[in-house]
């Protein structure tokens, strides 16, 4: 008698993989796709969440209006809600935005919240008390400067960062992290490292872990040029571990310099000497402040601002 062949196991392993696919479009449909290229790894972590909010944002008024850049899903944004007068959501991504909206849809807490679609570096923001943010990393450094440059002044920040970029802005003269973005950050405000948080806290998980570091500008700011002060960051820190004489003796500095220099005195009807000498002037002016011998690792803001102004002539 032939064999009869059954058909039930293809049938059903047919009907399992219909219904995997299945419940697969059903969860893509619920939950939005992260987008890698943006940077976008949600805080999945409630209790870290509520500790953001509690412990570190601890002085947050009822009275207070809170920037949050890259909400994501909301789950920081409906804890700060609970506390501020406001929140200003700045999210890139207009799917994680409606899917913000969608959260607080029916809710009193819908009234208080204002969401921005658009890209925070360029978008002109509102007046804020206190930002708060699960930074994305391609946009940390421009966001600390935009930040700081806001006005009016914002009492204070509360920013989560790729632990490595975190730490530069805490770094104190001597450590290995300590660079120009250090000097910079510290400059215009007080940073302290608040606490570390496991890449597996978040979804999807990055590749390094994260800091919560809490940034609070001097008010009022230090009288100082940025762009000066910055082109002097740039030349001292190019090699932070050479004397500040080495790094002003090499061609391309002494070339700028000479140039900035030249523009200077014609701006200001000044006569230049006929036997000129760019090298010997940024020499005396270094031996003069007492920094020919001095290392950017070893300078702290403190330092640089006591003779930042002989820099500049």
């Amino acid at each position: 008698m032939p064999k009869v062949k059954s058909k039930k196991f293809g049938y059903d392993r047919a009907k399992n993989a219909s219904s995997s696919a299945a419940s697969a479009s059903t969860a893509r449909a619920m939950a939005p796709l992260f987008k890698k290229e943006l940077g976008q790894h949600i805080l999945k972590n409630p209790l870290i969440a509520q500790n953001i909010v509690e412990k570190v944002a601890a002085g947050l008024k009822c009275t207070d209006v809170v920037l949050e850049v890259g909400p994501g899903t909301g789950n920081l944004t409906t804890r700060i809600l609970e506390r501020a007068k406001k929140v200003v959501a700045v999210e890139l991504d207009p799917r994680l935005a409606a899917e913000l909206a969608k959260r607080v849809q029916g809710k009193p807490e819908q009234r208080r919240l204002d969401i921005m679609v658009g890209d925070v570096i360029k978008t002109d923001l509102p007046f804020f008390d206190v930002c708060i943010s699960n930074t994305p990393y391609q946009i940390s450094s421009p966001l600390i400067f935009k930040l700081l440059a806001h006005r009016p002044l914002f009492r204070c920040a509360v920013l989560m960062f790729q632990r490595e970029f975190a730490l530069r802005l805490i770094a104190k003269p001597g450590d290995d992290l300590y660079c120009r973005l250090s000097v910079n950050t510290q400059l215009y405000a007080k940073v302290d490292h608040i606490m570390k948080i496991g890449k597996n806290n978040f979804k999807p998980p990055p590749q390094v872990d994260s800091s919560v570091v809490r940034i609070e500008p001097r008010n009022p700011p230090p009288p100082i040029d940025f762009k000066e002060w910055d082109g002097l960051m740039r030349i001292v820190f190019v090699r932070k571990n050479k004397t500040l004489a080495a790094n002003f003796k090499t061609t391309s500095v002494l070339d700028i310099i000479e140039n900035n220099y030249k523009t200077f005195c014609s701006a200001n009807e000044m006569m230049i000497e006929s036997n000129f000498s760019i090298k010997e002037k940024v020499m005396s002016v270094l031996k003069s402040v007492g920094f020919a011998d001095s290392r950017a690792a070893k300078l702290d803001v403190d330092d640089f601002l006591k003779h930042v102004h002989n820099f500049f002539w």
